[in-house]
C-alpha cells in the first residue's frame, strides 16, 4: 500500500488545504486509516462503525484488539448519540478542558459503534481534540473517529508525521502532516461511570487541574489481572520502549557516571537520557536531552523523540533519568516506567 504524505500548516486551516483534508476524510469514510496530528500525539484514525475500518487500525499497529480505542469528536453534540448518560461532574470537565487533552469514560449507546472499538466493553472513551487539523479531518469526514497513537504497537508514540512514516509507512492511506505536536504525551484518561473521576492513564490534564473544577478525584488504572479488558488504553502491555532496554536510574550524579562506567567496561554501548540540566555530567556513547528538568511541560514535550532518537544508535543499553511523581511528572513517570518495563537502578542510602 502507498502511503500519501499531506502538508498542512497547523497554524490555521485555509481553503488551500481543504483538498488535502477532503482527500483524506474522503478515505476514512471509504474505509481506510488515515494519521493525523493532536495537540497531544499523532492519531491513528478509522470510523467508528466500520468493523473493517477498525481492524485495519489493529492491523497497522500490530495492537492486540482487547485495548479500546478512543473515539475522537469534533462537535459535543456527539457525545450525545455515543453516551447514554453522563454525569454532572464529566459535563464540567468537558466545559472546563474542552477541546484539550482530555478523555471520558462513559456508558456507550448500544448499537453505534463497532465493537472493535470498545472491545467489548459497555463503556466508551471519547475526546475532543484541541488541534485545528484534527477537528476540521472530523468535522469533513462527518463521522467521529476512533484513533489510538500512530505508531507500531510498543514503540514510542509518534509526535512528527516523520515518525509515523518510520512506523507506518506502506501500513495505513496516508499522513496528514500538521508539524510537531504540542504536550507530547498522551491525554489523560477519566474514567466517568461511578461517583466520583477516576484517572486510569495520566497525561497533560493533572489530577490537581480537575479537582479543581470538580472536587474529589481519585486516581486507579492497575488492572487486577492480566485477563482483565482493560477500560483505557496504556493499562496492560509494554509501551513506548526504544530498541535497546531501558533502566530508569536514581541517585546522585557520580552514582550515575559509575554504573555507566561499569556497564561500558563490560563492554556494553551506554546511551544515557538526561536533561539539560545534568548531560554534562556524564560521560556515555550516547546522550540525548528531553527537556529542562525545571521546565517540565518541556520534558513531556520531548520525551518521545528522545527515546526514538536511541534507535539510529546500536547501542546495548539506556539509563534514563527520573522526575518527581507531581503534577505533569505522574504522567512522565508513567510513561518511563512502562518503556523500561519497570526495571530501575537506584543508589542506596
Amino acid at each position: 500500500m502507498e502511503t500519501t504524505h499531506w502538508i498542512v500548516d497547523k497554524q490555521g486551516i485555509t481553503h488551500e488545504h481543504y483538498p488535502q483534508i477532503e482527500e483524506a476524510a474522503r478515505l476514512i469514510r471509504k474505509g481506510e486509516v488515515i494519521a493525523f496530528p493532536t495537540e497531544t500525539v499523532y492519531g491513528l484514525g478509522g470510523q467508528v462503525q466500520m468493523d473493517k475500518a477498525v481492524q485495519k487500525i489493529f492491523t497497522a499497529k500490530g495492537r492486540p484488539s482487547d485495548n479500546p480505542l478512543i473515539v475522537h469528536i469534533a462537535d459535543r453534540k456527539d457525545v450525545d448519540h455515543l453516551a447514554q448518560s453522563v454525569p454532572n461532574y464529566a459535563e464540567a470537565l468537558m466545559d472546563s478542558f474542552w477541546p484539550g487533552p482530555l478523555t471520558i469514560i462513559v456508558p456507550k449507546q448500544e448499537g453505534v459503534l463497532s465493537e472493535l472499538v470498545t472491545a467489548g466493553l459497555h463503556t466508551v472513551a471519547i475526546r475532543m481534540p484541541d488541534h485545528p487539523v484534527a477537528l476540521a479531518l472530523i468535522k469533513e469526514a462527518g463521522v467521529p473517529v476512533a484513533a489510538p497513537s500512530a505508531n507500531r504497537s510498543g514503540k514510542p508514540s509518534p509526535t512528527t508525521a516523520a515518525h509515523v512514516l518510520d512506523d507506518l509507512s506502506g501500513r495505513i492511506a496516508g499522513v496528514l502532516d500538521g508539524g510537531d505536536t504540542g504536550v507530547g504525551l498522551e491525554s489523560t484518561v477519566v474514567d466517568c461511570t461511578g461517583p466520583h473521576p477516576i484517572i486510569l492513564r495520566p497525561g497533560g490534564i493533572t489530577q490537581t487541574d480537575m479537582e479543581a473544577v470538580v472536587g474529589k478525584v481519585k486516581i486507579g488504572g492497575a488492572l487486577q489481572n492480566e485477563k482483565d479488558v482493560p477500560k483505557s488504553p496504556g493499562m496492560k502491555y509494554t509501551h513506548y520502549a526504544p530498541e535497546a532496554p531501558l533502566y530508569l536510574i536514581e541517585g546522585t550524579h557520580s552514582f550515575i557516571q559509575e554504573q555507566i562506567d561499569e556497564l561500558r567496561a563490560e563492554g556494553k554501548k551506554v546511551g544515557v537520557m538526561a536533561t539539560e540540566e545534568s548531560e554534562h555530567f556524564y560521560v556515555a556513547d550516547r546522550i540525548i536531552s528531553c527537556g529542562r528538568r525545571h521546565d517540565i511541560e518541556s520534558v513531556a514535550k520531548h520525551l518521545y523523540g528522545a527515546l526514538r532518537s536511541f534507535n539510529v544508535s546500536s547501542l546495548d543499553v539506556i539509563l534514563a533519568e527520573t522526575f518527581p511523581s507531581e503534577g505533569v511528572g505522574v504522567a512522565i513517570m508513567n510513561r518511563l516506567e512502562k518503556a523500561a518495563g519497570h526495571r530501575w537502578i537506584k543508589e542506596v542510602d
